[in-house]
């Protein structure tokens, strides 16, 4: 198993001890970048209100490395979905 079929299915930030998703938790899945296939908790931001517009996750596996950002949008068709522009110092 590698790096990448490892993460998938692993919510963003979670605790390494359990790292799922959990019940009654919205989620969107990070495509694409360093961040490719984990999920983003969106409780309270999606279905009952707007998605955030972007967001710039902490990453030590991206371009900068320890300090770094992924930066992620809500793909305009489907808000499950956040695709990678990029990232940030």
């Amino acid at each position: 198993m590698d790096e990448a079929e490892f993460m998938r299915g692993r919510v963003y930030g979670a605790e390494h001890g359990d790292p799922g998703p959990r019940p009654g938790r919205v989620y969107a899945q990070l495509v694409g970048g360093p961040l490719d296939g984990l999920l983003l908790d969106v409780t309270g931001t999606a279905g009952g209100g707007s998605a955030p517009e972007t967001v710039a996750l902490p990453t030590e596996i991206g371009r900068y490395g320890p300090g770094g950002r992924a930066v992620y949008a809500p793909r305009p068709a489907d808000g499950r979905c956040f695709d990678w522009q990029g990232d940030v110092p």
